[in-house]
């Protein structure tokens, strides 16, 4: 397998999207805490909810070409999320244990969220169905 298998359009796709939002994120919660002066912690749950809305919206019709988005695939790429905080949260922990600066284990932590979340996004929720007729062998 060589570097243009796996750096494919759609992977470039997902991964603007996720910069664009990541910048996105920061500025609703720039708006919520300090513009609005909500608690912090509303303003994280509210600024991540919306963009995960957001975020799964561009990603199911620019990156994967749905017409129309599903309460399956929403309901999925919801799962994906909470699963790679999840990682991420417990990879730098872990890191941070193990004598890594708290802000160097951070990033590094992103590292395996967003694998997870890459490996989910296009194994799982937006993977094509096999081909009726079609085992898994032949393809």
């Amino acid at each position: 397998m060589n570097l243009k298998q796996i750096i494919t359009p759609k992977v470039v796709r997902w991964f603007a999207v996720g910069l664009l939002f990541t910048v996105v994120s920061l500025g609703l919660l720039k708006l919520f805490a300090d513009s609005f002066a909500w608690p912090y912690a509303v303003a994280t749950f509210c600024s991540g909810e919306i963009c995960t809305i957001l975020r799964f919206l561009a990603v199911d019709r620019w990156v994967f070409s749905h017409r129309a988005p599903t309460w399956k695939r929403l309901w999925q790429y919801h799962i994906v999320n909470a699963l790679g905080f999840g990682i991420w949260w417990s990879a730098a922990n872990l890191l941070e244990t193990a004598g890594v600066h708290y802000l160097l284990a951070a990033v590094l932590a992103m590292f395996f969220s967003v694998g997870f979340s890459i490996l989910s996004n296009f194994l799982w929720i937006w993977r094509k169905p096999a081909a009726a007729g079609v085992s898994q062998e032949s393809r």
